[in-house]
């Protein structure tokens, strides 16, 4: 682990959001009621939990500059430049899809009524236009494939075939039942730091409990930075992965027993997994950098499934945009592992000896054990951590 003098690679004491002003897309109160008037007599569109999610974060500011979903222009820079229209860089198109005789009640300069399953307002969009597009190629240009196993690929292909664009208006969100505590803007994230005095962040994306590996990587990053935004996402995940529900109990007592909770704040993303490995670690490296992070940790295939990226590519990346215009310090690490021989975590940089005394179970293997009522070995996680889990796979 590095010296406890280490210095992070520089950035600035507080970091601005994505193109300078942090966004907020909520009605004010005030005029909630004559929003919903007016929502109440306007044509509906129904949101799935994806839209949904995408419509949190734009509420909120966590995809600034991002005022609403995306219209041809953006979209078409984002898919084939990484860039929208502003030449401002972004690297996933955030769209809504509506079928050909509903873009028919939506011409430009029209309006809609976002609405969820139960029927509930959530905003009103303030359409500039709808368009087609052409799905095999944003799945090729975002994905990297049109392999209709990639779950990304798979989402995208039941999606309708018209998108719609426009600036909303949000009147309520639909409430959060679960560890409402943990879901801070990014407003408040930046207050929190600012309260804490903490001048450097460094944001961890996941969407798995934290094993040794991850623990490994953030108190690396510990050892460089005044604080720790552990960030997970618990918007919609491919079925197999761990609920989010279960995964925040493994995180809290992970924290609650073995990190400093005065230089460590939990908190939750809303978004939705994409799944698309390089260009989604952009996309949670921007959105951390609207939390106020100034460092982002960027680990083995982030944001991967299946072997469809190549094991740094979600590193290699960020080289494709120029200097300073991501905006936010990325900290890279290699493979981690427990080695017996060093009795301690470490990564091909730091290990000299043989792969044979070096344990990296499966994420298979490790679900298999635990189904099974058994620990995982301490090399891998954390005991308090294995027995969340483990009574959640009894359930």
């Amino acid at each position: 682990m590095p010296e406890t003098n280490a210095a992070a690679p520089a950035a600035p004491q507080t970091i601005a959001p994505h193109g300078g002003t942090l966004i907020n897309r909520f009605i004010p109160e005030s005029a909630r009621v004559a929003a919903i008037a007016e929502a109440s007599k306007l044509p509906k569109i129904l949101l799935d939990a994806r839209q949904i999610s995408d419509l949190e974060l734009i509420a909120i500011g966590a995809v600034s500059p991002i005022t609403g979903f995306m219209g041809k222009a953006d979209y078409e820079g984002v898919v084939h430049k990484m860039h929208l229209a502003n030449g401002l860089a972004w690297s996933i198109p955030v769209t809504l899809a509506i079928t050909s005789e509903q873009a028919a009640q939506f011409p430009a300069g029209s309006k809609a009524a976002l609405t969820d399953s139960t029927g509930a307002v959530l905003a009103i969009l303030n359409v500039s236009e709808t368009f087609t597009y052409d799905k095999a190629v944003e799945a090729q240009k975002v994905y990297g494939t049109t392999d209709p196993s990639h779950p990304g690929v798979a989402a995208l292909n039941e999606q309708a075939d018209v998108l719609i664009g426009g600036t909303v208006d949000v009147i309520a969100l639909p409430a959060h039942d679960d560890f409402t505590e943990y879901y801070l803007t990014p407003a408040q994230t930046r207050a929190y730091f600012a309260e804490k005095g903490w001048k450097s962040i460094v944001g961890f994306q996941t969407r798995n409990p934290v094993h040794r590996a991850h623990e490994y990587l953030q108190k690396c990053a510990l050892e460089m930075v005044d604080g720790l935004l552990l960030h997970p996402l618990v918007g919609a995940t491919k079925g197999d992965d761990i609920p989010a529900d279960v995964r925040m109990k493994c995180y809290r007592v992970l924290l609650d027993n073995y990190y400093p909770l005065d230089r460590t704040l939990l908190s939750v993303n809303p978004a939705a997994m994409r799944y698309a490995g390089p260009r989604e670690a952009i996309f949670h490296a921007l959105i951390r950098k609207n939390y106020g992070c100034t460092h982002f940790i960027v680990g083995r295939d982030h944001a991967g499934v299946g072997n469809y990226y190549g094991t740094y590519d979600a590193q290699k990346i960020f080289d494709e945009f120029a200097p300073g215009e991501i905006g936010i310090v990325t900290l890279n690490f290699e493979h981690t592992f427990w080695c017996n021989k060093c009795n301690g975590m470490a990564s091909q940089k730091t290990c000299p000896h043989s792969p044979d005394n070096r344990i990296a179970l499966s994420g298979t293997k490790v679900r298999d054990m635990l189904r099974a009522g058994e620990i995982p070995p301490i090399e891998f996680s954390r005991p308090e951590v294995a027995a969340v889990l483990i009574e959640a796979m009894k359930s």
